[in-house]
């Protein structure tokens, strides 16, 4: 029977989740992968086999309120691999966590005490840590024996300097941990780990990877390692997003709550959830549906996600001192083609010059031969991340 480790991503409303087998090497991708959505209304599971075939596509019955709907999801999908069992037997579990504040550089074996310090993060993302911790939670009591791995966003950052993870504020509220952590370190770190492969020696020098999708932020790395990144303290930080507005005068959120009348709930509400392409366009947060429109403020939109993007990406060439390469990664660093051709084309007097043509083919390399920028696009694979530091703390590997 073959050992195999589950890596899960719990959010607000979907579970992501994928299996890896025969461990040694481990594969780039899984045995089954999938993702529960519509928690808190009506949840649903979707999975498929690495060979992309559908194995379920069906809803899940459950007769719990929204707030035990998570718990319920994820006892589920437990039986549910069960159900599905082919040869494997599930041996350690890897955990997207959102938050490992300034105590995790590194993956960490989860035991009561880890749990419990996790907790204490909560304040530091609260829309997200919580449903992290609740993945945890059901798979210890449905799996008791197997080692659970916690895999934080914010490790891969650790190493930026403390320049550039400080605020300017009273040092009573920085003790508080209040500092720029950054997040989406699981991507980066993949992407890291890959760029040997394409860049050769010029892999340590300084790049610009962009993780562009529904959350985005970027990273300056040197070294392969995160010297800035544009998130900061949460995840509202930095890029305009999906459904979030990015970096935002803080007089703003003042005058909202002074004058609008706004209090912390429907400030929450309105940057995570109204905000970024979505609030723009006043039709979607697909970048695809707005590529596709004709209305001027579904362009406008799109012309204000690639503006923030050339800023920020100057700002992170200050950091490095220049840029060597930019990586573009992502759901909509990978497929989007015009808005990545709009952000290198801003890009020039970096040094970038993109091959329209090769943008267009949507190969590896994008950029021409004389440019003095390596422009690559690259698919992440976080799951792979997660699933190979379980193997490693679990002792499989």
């Amino acid at each position: 029977m073959s050992e195999s480790i589950l890596t899960l991503n719990a959010g607000s409303s979907s579970i992501k989740f994928a299996l890896f087998s025969n461990l040694d090497p481990l594969p780039e991708q899984p045995e089954i992968s999938g993702q529960i959505d519509g928690i808190g209304a009506r949840p649903h599971i979707k999975a498929s086999d690495k060979a992309g075939r559908t194995l379920d596509n069906v809803d899940i019955v459950t007769t719990d309120g929204r707030d035990g709907q998570h718990q319920t999801a994820l006892a589920f999908l437990v039986d549910w691999l069960h159900a599905h069992e082919a040869g494997w037997r599930i041996v350690a579990v890897g955990h997207r966590v959102v938050h490992g504040a300034d105590k995790y550089s590194q993956p960490a074996l989860i035991d009561d005490a880890t749990l419990e310090l996790l907790r204490t993060f909560i304040p530091l993302a609260p829309l997200h840590q919580p449903h992290n911790l609740a993945g945890i939670d059901v798979l210890r009591a449905t799996l008791p024996g197997v080692p659970q791995i916690a895999c934080f966003d914010t490790a891969f950052h650790m190493t930026q300097p403390r320049l550039a993870s400080a605020f300017a504020l009273p040092r009573r509220i920085s003790a508080q941990g209040v500092r720029r952590y950054g997040f989406h370190g699981l991507s980066y770190e993949y992407i890291a780990g890959r760029l040997p492969q394409y860049l050769g020696d010029r892999s340590d020098g300084r790049v610009i990877v962009a993780h562009l999708g529904n959350g985005a932020s970027m990273c300056a790395m040197q070294w392969r390692a995160s010297i800035a990144t544009t998130m900061g303290f949460s995840t509202l930080d930095g890029l305009m997003m999906g459904t979030r507005p990015g970096a935002i005068d803080p007089g703003v959120l003042l005058y909202l709550m002074q004058f609008e009348h706004l209090d912390a709930a429907a400030l929450a509400n309105l940057l995570y959830k109204e905000s970024g392409l979505l609030g723009v366009s006043g039709l979607s947060q697909d970048m695809r549906t707005l590529l596709a429109s004709g209305t001027t403020e579904a362009r406008e939109a799109v012309d204000l996600f690639c503006y923030r993007i050339v800023r920020e990406m100057g700002s992170l060439a200050a950091a490095l001192g220049g840029l060597d390469a930019l990586v573009f990664t992502g759901g909509i660093g990978e497929h989007a083609t015009p808005v990545r051709e709009r952000i290198c084309l801003d890009s020039r007097w970096l040094g970038v010059e993109l091959d329209i043509a090769a943008n267009q083919a949507g190969i590896t390399r994008i950029s021409r031969a004389k440019s003095l920028v390596d422009v690559l696009v690259l698919p992440t694979n976080e799951e792979w991340v997660i699933a190979g530091h379980a193997a490693r703390l679990a002792d499989m590997r």
